[in-house]
């Protein structure tokens, strides 16, 4: 895949310039704009390879309990079809990019499970190798963003061992352009996850 052709200084996000959100306001911020959100699509780039997960599986999954997890996954397919039915009512989409490295880590084998389910109930997900980004990450891996109908983005914030911990809000017109065309040309450059897990996953 080639590389992008892009500047990694417009994707910086310079500390101070946002404002801080711990977690409950970060949710609860989010979900408001989100809800608020009509006509407008969105973006989310998620680049770790290991977040901290409790749930759909993910406890089971690593205990080795495959079929468990797959279960819980499924069990979660009618709120993963809601989200599309209510966006499509506010005539928007959620695009998400999934930035992979191989061999996956354990967490993200479980994530490619989920997302496959998710895309399978008409979420719009594809799979990007870091390959395509390398050249943008010397000074570091970029951060996990998501841009909301093109007026906030969040640079999502975790602690040391991959749990959520808020974010950083930002209302910089020229930085969610950026950003959200940034994404948005990974999307098309991107492997629908269905295709990338059954190409890819012995457990799909």
């Amino acid at each position: 895949m080639p590389m992008l052709d892009l500047d990694r200084a417009a994707l910086t996000l310079t500390p101070g310039t946002g404002e801080r959100l711990a977690l409950a306001q970060y949710r609860a911020d989010f979900a408001e704009r989100q809800r608020a959100i009509r006509g407008r699509d969105s973006w989310k780039f998620e680049r770790s390879q290991y977040f901290e997960e409790h749930h759909l599986g993910s406890d089971e999954f690593h205990r080795g309990d495959r079929s468990a997890a797959r279960r819980a996954i499924d069990e979660g397919r009618a709120e993963f079809a809601n989200w599309v039915a209510q966006d499509n009512a506010n005539g928007t989409t959620f695009y998400r990019v999934r930035i992979v490295e191989e061999p996956l880590t354990p967490y993200l084998h479980w994530e490619m499970l989920l997302l496959r389910a998710q895309a399978e109930c008409g979420n719009k997900i594809r799979v990007v190798h870091a390959e395509a980004i390398r050249h943008l990450e010397v000074d570091g891996v970029l951060p996990e963003v998501v841009t909301l109908g093109g007026q906030t983005l969040y640079e999502v914030i975790y602690t040391a061992s991959g749990a959520l911990d808020g974010g950083v809000r930002h209302v910089d017109q020229h930085k969610i352009e950026h950003w959200q065309t940034f994404t948005a040309r990974l999307y098309e450059s991107g492997e629908d996850v269905v295709d990338y897990t059954t190409r890819t996953l012995k457990d799909v």
